[in-house]
């Protein structure tokens, strides 16, 4: 079936989630963060990812701000640096994110074909507004969708659900798109033709699907549909 539908992921599909750490680290004064930013954005990702994923086994939902939080809780920790004003600053460089030099040509080279184009993110309704916002990118969005909608992280089912409740659509007119490998990989075993943007050359994950599409950014998505 025609694909009507492209889905997008946020944190680290259309959104560069390193560029907090990498911009505070630039900072006058910031040193000793310019000395470990890259494993305290790696430490952060990785943590911030884990804990959604603990939490929706437990069933012990928070949103996406808190594990945030705490997620970079534990890599500044990890990181030696206990330094609340860097803190506040790490914060709120996350909730103004930049996209990646791509996104916007993409988005707009999408909706010129006619194409329905939204965010699925596990982000609370807060975080995706501001990001959304900073990144410029609400023009070329039809909708931007958080997981707080249904009060679990994904890749549960019903977060993906929520695609078709929203527009309309059947599973196979949908392309997902996500720079997390299990993140395609749960929506292709929900159903959905998905494209895994493997930016850093990484393995398939072993899960209990896989991709349809493998590609190294998003400029080539208009391809595929």
């Amino acid at each position: 079936m025609t694909i009507t539908t492209c889905i997008f992921d946020a944190y680290g599909t259309l959104l560069d989630v390193n560029a907090a750490a990498r911009l505070a680290a630039a900072e006058p004064g910031r040193e000793r963060l310019a000395e470990v930013w890259p494993q305290l954005a790696r430490d952060w990702r990785a943590k911030q990812l884990e804990y959604s994923w603990l939490r929706a086994i437990a069933a012990q939902h928070v949103d996406f701000w808190q594990v945030t939080q705490d997620g970079l809780d534990w890599a500044m920790e990890a990181a030696g640096l206990a330094d609340d004003d860097l803190r506040a600053r790490l914060l709120a460089l996350y909730r103004e994110l930049a996209a990646f030099p791509e996104v916007p040509a993409v988005l707009a080279a999408l909706k010129a074909r006619g194409l329905t184009c939204a965010i699925l993110s596990n982000g609370s309704p807060g975080m995706l507004a501001d990001a959304v916002r900073s990144a410029g990118i609400g023009g070329h969005l039809d909708d931007v969708l958080s997981v707080e909608s249904v009060g679990v992280f994904k890749p549960d089912a019903r977060v993906y659900a929520m695609v078709e409740a929203r527009f309309g659509c059947a599973r196979d007119e949908v392309l997902f798109v996500s720079s997390n490998g299990w993140d395609a990989g749960g929506a292709a075993g929900y159903g959905f033709c998905t494209a895994w943007v493997n930016r850093a050359d990484a393995p398939v994950d072993r899960v209990w699907a896989q991709p349809s599409h493998v590609v190294p950014d998003l400029t080539r998505i208009p391809d595929l549909v």
